[in-house]
């Protein structure tokens, strides 16, 4: 499982749900969180506190720069590529699926959720990076 001392980056253009993701990791035992509202905000916070930053959860519909867009710009990039990067969607067309899995997503979650799968897809993403 992840260490909870790292800092979550969380993205979702709703306050609502970027809370409940908090609560939810908080009731894991994680403690420290960056919140933005859309992909390009996360590009820009993640650049000015790079070391901090240890994985990223990330909704895939928002304005202005999208889930799957800032997941490609991830992986494009040489000094984030690594970063653990969960997709959180209310789609689970095969299709979307697929293009998350091709952009390099390391695993995803299917709104709504609970803790327990939270749980669940952080310790699988966890063995999926660390094998």
């Amino acid at each position: 499982m992840f260490d909870t001392g790292i800092k979550v980056l969380v993205v979702d253009d709703m306050a609502t749900m970027r809370k409940i993701v908090i609560k939810s990791l908080r009731e894991l035992g994680f403690e420290e969180f960056m919140e933005v509202a859309d992909g390009g905000l996360a590009w820009d916070r993640l650049k000015e506190s790079p070391e901090n930053v240890g994985l990223i959860i990330c909704d895939w519909n928002m304005p202005n720069v999208t889930g799957i867009e800032f997941l490609k710009k991830i992986r494009a990039s040489q000094d984030f590529n690594q970063l653990p990067f969960i997709l959180l969607t209310a789609e689970s067309e095969v299709s979307q699926v697929k293009e998350a899995l091709e952009a390099g997503v390391d695993n995803y979650i299917v709104k709504p959720f609970t803790v327990e799968i939270l749980k669940r897809k952080l310790q699988d993403t966890y063995k999926k990076i660390n094998p």
